[in-house]
């Protein structure tokens, strides 16, 4: 979905649009009238990738710009397996990419705009999975839980600055990713949810990443986004 929502906001004349990865996509090119760069950056580095977004912001003259949005897409789950048979490297890895770097990018991001004079929006792209409980699956439901909670915290802090952001932790329904191959490929006796997402698999159910992010990104472009710091693309 990343990807997806990377291309479509390229297709808007005007836009710069800083993509942060482990690897640069190779299919990803910017048209005429928009600007791309692709920073190869493994976000399991949290304090580089937010200091490198920093520096670059401090950069800038936001003159112009007619607004400034940060997205936090990325995401991890470990192998899957119960709390007490899990990796402790691989859960480490999971809330730092998961919910550190978030919450790291977003401190950089308001930081180093807080004296801009333009619209400014964080979206923190959450999950059902942060609002309800799933054996086997600790790590990712604790950082899309954490994510709801510190966009509702973040907030408060921006509702209470002359010129604060309009923040929203959003969940896009489910999506056909490599995320449910892996999910429904689990081994059920580790995995007791594994069946449920296979039949979402076989029913039709999931929405192509290119939906999902027509979806979100419409989301972004409402007039009251932010004004539920927490929501879901389904709720309409």
């Amino acid at each position: 979905m990343g990807l997806a929502m990377a291309q479509q906001l390229l297709q808007r004349p005007g836009h710069v649009l800083i993509g942060i990865a482990r690897t640069a996509s190779v299919t990803l090119q910017a048209p005429p009238g928009a600007m791309l760069e692709q920073w190869t950056q493994d976000l399991g580095d949290a304090p580089a990738a937010a200091a490198r977004l920093r520096q670059w912001l401090e950069g800038q003259d936001p003159g112009g710009f007619a607004s400034a949005t940060l997205i936090n897409n990325a995401g991890v789950i470990p192998p899957i397996a119960p709390l007490a048979d899990s990796d402790p490297a691989a859960l480490s890895q999971a809330l730092r990419v998961g919910l550190e770097a978030p919450m790291l990018l977003t401190g950089a991001f308001l930081g180093a705009t807080s004296g801009w004079q333009l619209p400014r929006k964080v979206l923190n792209i959450s999950s059902g999975l942060g609002r309800r409980p799933m054996a086997s699956q600790s790590a990712y439901c604790a950082a899309k839980a954490g994510m709801d909670h510190f966009t509702r915290c973040l907030a408060l802090d921006e509702a209470a600055r002359p010129h604060g952001a309009r923040v929203c932790s959003l969940a896009p329904g489910v999506i056909d990713t490599d995320m449910q191959t892996q999910l429904r490929g689990a081994d059920a006796a580790r995995f007791p949810d594994a069946g449920n997402f296979a039949a979402l698999k076989s029913q039709g159910m999931l929405t192509s990443p290119e939906e999902a992010a027509r979806r979100v990104l419409a989301w972004l472009d409402r007039p009251d986004f932010g004004q539920a710091p927490v929501a879901d693309v389904r709720e309409g």
